[in-house]
């Protein structure tokens, strides 16, 4: 190539967003280090967060030095923390195309990315002590208790999203979040529920690392109290898994254990023999790997909650498309554990698989997939899992007809270790259908 090229084939490349702190990010004079910026990873709504976040935000990235902790625990009511992100599909195009998908539907990964960086943003808000010489708390994504998608979220209609703290405990929070839409043939202001979740936080003291507690809540209206009960009755019922859940399998569920087994032995000894509408766990597996990048980090410099999870269900959407055969509708988050954080640098390994299919109802089969990510470090020879995430699928009725009555297929497990993975998951979820029953 020839050094001496003119210049007016030379193409400048800058940065396509600034600093929350300066009118621009090349603005050298007094610009803070970019180790000192919010978190990296950019979207539309984090861009918004930012932009709408007040000072205790930037307080959390510029501590001061050796300052103390929060001395005294303030009381909040749940209207404090209440934030809402519009997303204007019908007249902003750029925004449409940034979150459709191939079905003109908004792309669920992205949506998770974004209800994960506004459950962040809630507890922040939540936990502030408004004092600017106390350091502020580390808060963390523990877990996702559940996400329903209760109708397909269009991607040419405005969107509504609102969240906020419904319920603490010592050193944990629980956000409830709910995505709304109106529907075409809606004449009316009613915006109908899309998509609930419920994220767990916890906090940190940012110095040692150890449990700090939060502020109180008290709830104000009846609906506030109502879900304050109920999420009391859920972190009871964490508790409660926490000590039994192995126990039980080994106590009771020996008959069960084996049964699985005995199916999947037949698949291992005899093949020829096998049920040909059932296949084993492993036949269902899909794997992908990265290397986490700077521009994934949040805040704490840790990897962005969101994106892992948006990376899991990209990946849980093929293994249930390779599965099925068709293309897969989805229905749920059933649960998220982040378990130790990714950093940045870490090789992450998403390992995926379908643990088993619920096949009661003919025009709603339910296929249940798993995906665990690994922190691999190759020079320690060491692999630790860092999130566990639960995901489930259906097929349409109208699929099944194109693809000339396919069936979908019963999964079963090889290994003693696969048929306990796949009791504990039914045992977790039949107990969260009774908790909803009683309530």
């Amino acid at each position: 190539m020839d050094s001496n090229s003119s210049p007016s084939n030379t193409i400048p490349v800058g940065s396509t967003f600034t600093s929350p702190f300066e009118g621009s990010p090349r603005a050298d004079s007094a610009r803070k280090p970019l180790s000192l910026w919010p978190g990296m990873y950019h979207s539309p709504v984090t861009n918004a967060l930012w932009e709408a976040r007040s000072k205790i935000f930037e307080r959390m990235l510029d501590p001061p030095v050796d300052a103390p902790p929060q001395s005294q625990l303030l009381t909040r009511t749940p209207s404090q923390s209440r934030t809402t992100i519009l997303y204007n599909f019908s007249i902003d195009y750029i925004l449409r195309e940034q979150y459709r998908d191939p079905w003109n539907e908004v792309r669920i990964g992205k949506l998770l990315e974004d209800l994960d960086a506004l459950a962040g943003t809630i507890s922040v808000k939540h936990c502030s002590d408004d004092d600017s010489m106390t350091r502020p708390l580390l808060l963390v994504t523990a877990s996702v208790d559940r996400m329903v998608l209760k109708r397909p979220i269009s991607v040419d209609i405005d969107l509504k999203m609102v969240g906020a703290v419904i319920w603490v405990g010592r050193s944990s929070i629980e956000i409830q979040l709910e995505v709304t839409q109106p529907t075409i043939e809606s004449s009316d202001a009613s915006e109908p529920i899309a998509l609930t979740a419920n994220f767990i936080f916890v906090a940190r003291d940012s110095k040692t690392g150890k449990a700090a507690p939060v502020n109180r809540i008290s709830p104000e209206t009846d609906r506030e109290k109502l879900l304050y009960e109920e999420a009391e009755a859920r972190s009871n019922l964490r508790k409660r898994k926490g000590g039994y859940d192995r126990k039980e399998i080994e106590n009771r569920e020996v008959n069960r254990l084996e049964a699985l087994l005995t199916e999947g032995r037949i698949f291992c000894d005899m093949p020829a023999l096998a049920d040909r509408n059932t296949i084993l766990l492993r036949d269902t597996r899909l794997e992908n790997s990265l290397i986490c990048q700077p521009q994934q980090r949040n805040i704490h410099g840790r990897i962005f909650g969101g994106f892992l999870m948006h990376r899991a269900f990209e990946l849980a959407f093929s293994t249930a498309y390779a599965f099925a055969g068709m293309m897969p509708c989805f229905l749920e988050v059933d649960h998220v554990d982040f378990l130790k954080p990714v950093d940045v640098g870490d090789f992450l390994r998403f390992k995926s698989c379908v643990l088993y299919t619920e096949l009661e109802n003919t025009d709603q089969p339910l296929i249940n997939v798993e995906v665990v990510a690994h922190v691999t470090r190759p020079e320690l020879r060491s692999s630790e899992v860092s999130n566990k995430f639960y995901f489930t699928f259906t097929v349409h009725p109208e699929a099944t007809t194109v693809t000339n009555g396919y069936k979908i297929r019963k999964v079963v497990p090889a290994t003693e270790e696969e048929a306990r993975r796949i009791l504990e998951r039914m045992d977790a979820e039949s107990l969260q259908l009774a908790n909803n029953v009683n309530k």
